[in-house]
């Protein structure tokens, strides 16, 4: 028996969103603890360097778009045939449309929730189809702490992060009878290709002055890690939890 109380062995985890920043730094800190990872995203090679960083073996690149939200379901079935059922998934995928209310249409408001929100409830309703999920496995989804307070010029974003975290709390309690925990992490800013866009847009609403930016930023060193250790701790804890970390 390993020593590591969060040992992952025998487990295959899917991480949307791992070719860059959270759900990259998640699949490999997954791979540290002898999951087996399968890294799904739209671009193939940047998904394939992710890869290669992952430590041990069987892990498993699968391109994929999550805005074709009917062919989840499908696809996720048919994956698990060749990986075996899940023991975790984690939702890191997303989009953050940074603009202001004012100028916020229809469109881009929806082409956020598409990801953000509706990918995360379909990919756990494919979760629970027969032979996808194991039993007592975990779904975690990738909010914001921009879902629970809120930011200028980001509305669609926080919108959409806070509908994860009432997704989170319901369909928590839904699987509940089948032994799936569903969690949700609210991280503040982390370092990433997303922060660079939101430091942009956080010097604008400043009138053009980026120190502000540059603040945030730099203060975000290190939580990635931190992040993907939450992530973890929700997949591997035994009890089921229905509460927001953040």
């Amino acid at each position: 028996m390993s020593s590591q109380p969060m040992d992952l062995s025998g487990r295959c985890v899917l991480v949307t969103g791992a070719s860059s920043g959270i759900g990259r730094e998640t699949a490999l800190l997954l791979s540290q603890l002898n999951a087996r990872v399968v890294l799904v995203g739209r671009n193939r090679e940047r998904l394939e360097a992710a890869c290669q960083q992952l430590q041990g073996t069987g892990h498993r690149v699968e391109p994929f778009d999550l805005s074709a939200l009917q062919e989840i379901p499908t696809w996720l079935k048919r994956l698990t045939t060749e990986t075996g059922p899940l023991g975790g998934l984690v939702h890191s995928a997303g989009v953050q449309n940074s603009l202001p209310l004012r100028v916020l249409t229809l469109e881009k408001l929806e082409a956020v929730f598409r990801i953000n929100v509706s990918a995360a409830v379909m990919l756990t309703k494919a979760f629970c189809q027969k032979g996808c999920g194991q039993p007592g496995g975990s779904i975690v989804f990738v909010s914001s702490s921009a879902g629970l307070a809120g930011r200028p010029g980001i509305t669609a974003y926080s919108a959409s992060k806070g509908a994860l975290v009432a997704l989170a709390r319901s369909a928590a309690l839904e699987l509940a009878k089948d032994r799936i925990r569903v969690n949700c992490v609210a991280p503040g800013l982390v370092q990433s290709e997303m922060l660079e866009q939101l430091r942009e847009l956080l010097g604008q609403l400043a009138g053009g002055n980026h120190v502000l930016g540059e603040i945030v930023f730099n203060r975000a060193n290190g939580g990635l890690h931190r992040l993907s250790l939450w992530a973890l701790s929700s997949l591997n804890l035994v009890r089921r939890i229905t509460s927001v970390h953040h």
